[in-house]
């Protein structure tokens, strides 16, 4: 099996690379801090918003409740302040599958 080097994870990312992480403008992940409480980026000394690994999951999944599945603002804010336990558990059932289905799409092609 062939060495494969595993992905560098940074400790904090900037708000512009959480922004291409998620494919949405800059000015969406500053809204979407303001809207939800679970949202809290540190800030370094000159104000700037540090992202967190935890963060940038959260804010996966309020992309997901949003984008992916079309609920409101208040819906999702609903949804993650009653269940935030359930929803986070669906959203990691979500993404396994995800790549698995990648996975055997891939090996289909390549067969």
């Amino acid at each position: 099996m062939p060495y494969v080097e595993k992905p560098v994870e940074k400790l904090y990312y900037s708000i512009g690379e959480t922004a291409e992480i998620l494919n949405v403008p800059v000015s969406t992940v500053r809204f979407w801090e303001n809207e939800f409480d679970i949202l809290k980026p540190m800030k370094n000394k000159k104000g700037n918003r540090m992202f967190t690994p935890g963060d940038i999951k959260n804010l996966k999944i309020i992309y997901h409740l949003l984008k992916e599945e079309g609920m409101t603002l208040p819906g999702a804010k609903k949804r993650l302040s009653g269940k935030w336990e359930e929803t986070q558990y669906k959203y990691e059932i979500n993404e396994s599958l995800q790549k698995i289905k990648g996975l055997l799409l891939d090996l289909r092609d390549n067969i």
